[in-house]
């Protein structure tokens, strides 16, 4: 007879509490510090505290890896009551969080670590995937080979409305936030989806709403390799009307079963900054 198998993952993933409930995730919480101080992402500090505190202060966080004995600590209980485990990470070429993991796993029985190469709701497609094969009856072993499979189709990438936040965390320069701020650039950020590392895409011109909409025809227009049976729509704070619109926009090129709309958590939020909004879908 076959383990009980348990779903795990970062709260990186950034899926909404509904979801969650709905896909039976449990989630672990990235770490984020703030003044010296440590917060767990989504439990006791939130996207808009970390906002408040730069309006405040003109301090970001900084954000740690989970470490190897909290994932011992997190996995035994569940192992101890029969279960076996899969768990999704955020992207190994994007933190040291998926290699404490799997050093964890390789000390225990039943723990299956999946690297999603990925961030955000890019690592949020893997998971609920994982969950539909669960939920159909298969073992641990046999899920974790098959979402391993389907890493290289998430297709992740995000319009950013501000350089701000990557200049101030070091991953922009003045000139480069000058020169987006005087032209109206808002720059679009791509997941590669082999390595798990981030770059510039297209960099795009004029209002938000504008950028948007060409970025949504950009990345959906005439395609007939995306699964249509779930897209997300993640944002870093946004108005209602953007979301409703980009929703529009999806629909006018894809007309998915699902789109999904989640707020992205403290782990993102923190380098892209507000206003951020990205669509995240699966190929074939």
């Amino acid at each position: 007879m076959s383990k009980k198998v348990l779903l795990t993952a970062d709260s990186a993933c950034d899926l909404s509490p509904e979801l969650v409930e709905r896909f039976s995730v449990k989630i672990y919480p990235m770490h984020v510090v703030l003044e010296g101080k440590t917060y767990d992402d989504g439990v006791d500090v939130t996207p808009d505290d970390i906002y408040r505190l730069y309006e405040e202060k003109k301090i970001l966080p900084k954000t740690s890896a989970v470490n190897i004995g909290e994932y011992t600590d997190f996995f035994t209980p569940y192992l101890e009551q029969g279960y076996e485990i899969v768990h999704i990470n955020l992207g190994s070429g994007l933190s040291a969080t998926h290699n404490n993991c799997r050093l964890a796993a390789s000390e225990l029985e039943g723990v299956y670590v999946i690297d999603s190469c990925n961030l955000s709701t890019g690592t949020g497609l893997l998971v609920l995937e994982a969950a539909d094969r669960i939920a159909a009856g298969m073992s641990a072993q046999q899920v974790a080979e098959e979402v391993n499979a389907l890493v290289p189709h998430v297709w992740s990438s995000f319009v950013l409305d501000t350089l701000e936040f990557l200049h101030k965390g070091g991953r922009c320069s003045a000139l480069a936030m000058m020169g987006a701020n005087l032209m109206q650039l808002k720059p679009c950020i791509e997941v590669d989806n082999s390595s798990g590392k981030m770059g510039v895409g297209k960099k795009y011109r004029g209002s938000l709403d504008k950028c948007l909409q060409q970025y949504v025809k950009d990345k959906l227009e005439g395609r007939t390799d995306i699964r249509t049976h779930r897209v997300f729509v993640t944002h870093s704070g946004i108005s209602d009307e953007r979301i409703e619109m980009v929703k529009a926009e999806v629909n006018k090129y894809l007309s998915p079963d699902e789109i999904m709309v989640t707020r992205a958590g403290c782990t993102i939020s923190a380098h892209c900054g507000p206003n951020t909004l990205g669509v995240l879908f699966m190929t074939k």
